[in-house]
């Protein structure tokens, strides 16, 4: 397998021998002096190994491997060491360094470890995108996320879809709520039967009660013929009540007696008409609020909040951007017929810091936006909105406002390190403590101090 290689060496001579050797096999070469210069190549250009020497004038082997491991956790990256320092490879090996090559470099054998490495991150990152879609049934796959979040969210609605329970899906606009009200659907028994969707929020009282319920011949202006309504087009299925809180509370009344008693009338029809179906409801709103303030009928969210599934918006599932990022471009490149390979480490730290009010759909949109703009294999920075990108501190260059941490105690900065790290990590301690340079025990003695839940 070929790939780029970062080759990190402060003696000039042997850095010169490798770029030839490594170049007449077929692999795109980055050159670096120096550690500090290794850290930064490696935060900006995309690379699929790097092959490092430990002891370098400036920032050394040991030390640099350390930063690169807290950029990319990924990449791989193999050590160049004397006979003499061994231990200091093993060292490295403790830190995160896929091999260790000792010198004078055998080059069989340095061309055997590269080739291995470079299989294993193939066969990760395969595997991470196989195992993201096995062991989810069905239509589940389509749901993109590794958080605990969201792994807990998927969870919950796996248990909840084969059975006849009535869901509420709760959560910010652009977070998918419609995609698991289809995986709820799929992995239920009603899966062969019909899902129908009412969006509630674009139609009119009247408009709502006909779609939903359906109307004899000549009830109002344009009734041509008699209609089923969507209840009935969803017998021995599930209807998908989207935007549910938008419903009019006059209407709730009836949308109550629906979900109660499984009956419904046409519009201008005495007859009753039954219907077996699930009901499956989403709203962006608080209902709970809404009751509050009356504009909500108690019993009607009490019915249909029998099981609730809330999904928690981008913001608090961060991890995830990465993957879901990956995905759009898999899905956009394909759709627009470009050769694009993946984004830069700049656009990926972009994406990753940004707020995403519009939650998965805006990620997606500002994708596919980039697929259509890039002109080079990687997706940069440059390609991606400037409302992004101007307040990001990667690309604009710009340092964390003068003050921000003034006027507060060294406690206080290191209660706030701890549990911004805590939360970037979602709670997962042996990765905070690495973060953040100490020890697990040290970690757990700093949670007592500060009172911190963990």
């Amino acid at each position: 397998m070929k790939g780029t290689i970062l080759i990190v060496d402060d003696d000039a001579a042997h850095l010169r021998m490798l770029q030839t050797v490594l170049g007449s096999l077929g692999h795109a070469v980055i050159p670096a002096t120096d550690g500090s210069e290794a850290i930064g190549i490696a935060g900006e250009k995309p690379c699929d190994l790097i092959l490092m020497d430990v002891r370098m004038t400036n920032v050394n082997g040991i030390e640099a491997l350390r930063r690169i491991k807290a950029i990319n956790p990924a990449i791989p990256v193999v050590i160049m060491t004397a006979y003499s320092s061994v231990d200091t490879a093993v060292e490295a090996m403790k830190l995160g360094a896929y091999d260790y090559l000792t010198k004078p470099l055998n080059f069989e054998e340095m061309k055997l470890v590269i080739e291995r490495a470079m299989e294993h991150l193939h066969l990760a990152l395969e595997n991470r995108s196989l195992k993201q879609k096995m062991g989810l049934d069905k239509s589940f796959a389509e749901i993109i996320g590794s958080s605990r979040a969201m792994e807990k969210v998927v969870e919950m609605a796996r248990i909840v879809a084969p059975t006849e329970a009535t869901v509420l899906i709760t959560g910010e606009s652009g977070t998918g709520k419609e995609l698991f009200a289809k995986a709820i659907h799929a992995n239920s028994e009603r899966g062969k039967g019909p899902l129908v969707t009412v969006n509630c929020a674009a139609l009119t009282e009247t408009l709502l009660e006909s779609e939903l319920f359906g109307h004899e011949k000549g009830t109002f202006t344009g009734a041509d013929r008699q209609r089923n309504g969507r209840f009935v087009q969803a017998h021995k299925g599930t209807i998908f009540l989207d935007e549910v809180g938008e419903i009019p509370l006059a209407m709730q009344a009836k949308i109550l007696r629906a979900i109660q008693e499984r009956e419904i009338q046409r519009l201008g029809s005495d007859e009753v008409q039954h219907v077996d179906v699930r009901i499956i409801a989403a709203t962006n709103r608080n209902l709970e609020e809404e009751v509050r303030k009356g504009t909500f009928r108690e019993d009607l969210f009490y019915r249909l909040n029998v099981m609730n599934i809330h999904i928690p918006p981008l913001r608090q599932r961060m991890t995830d951007i990465s993957l879901l990022a990956q995905h759009f471009l898999q899905k956009y490149v394909q759709k627009n017929r470009k050769e694009i390979k993946g984004f830069s480490p700049a656009a990926m730290d972009v994406l990753t810091h940004a707020s995403w009010p519009g939650n998965v759909r805006e990620l997606e949109n500002v994708v596919e936006r980039a697929v259509i703009l890039a002109m080079n294999p990687y997706i940069s920075e440059k390609d991606l909105p400037q409302t992004l990108t101007a307040g990001s501190p990667v690309s604009s260059g710009a340092q964390p406002a003068p003050g921000a941490l003034g006027g507060k105690s060294l406690e206080e900065i290191e209660s706030q390190a701890i549990k911004e790290t805590l939360e970037k990590t979602e709670g997962n301690k042996s990765e905070a403590a690495k973060l953040l340079n100490i020890t697990r025990t040290t970690l757990n003695n700093k949670l007592k101090k500060y009172n911190i839940l963990s």
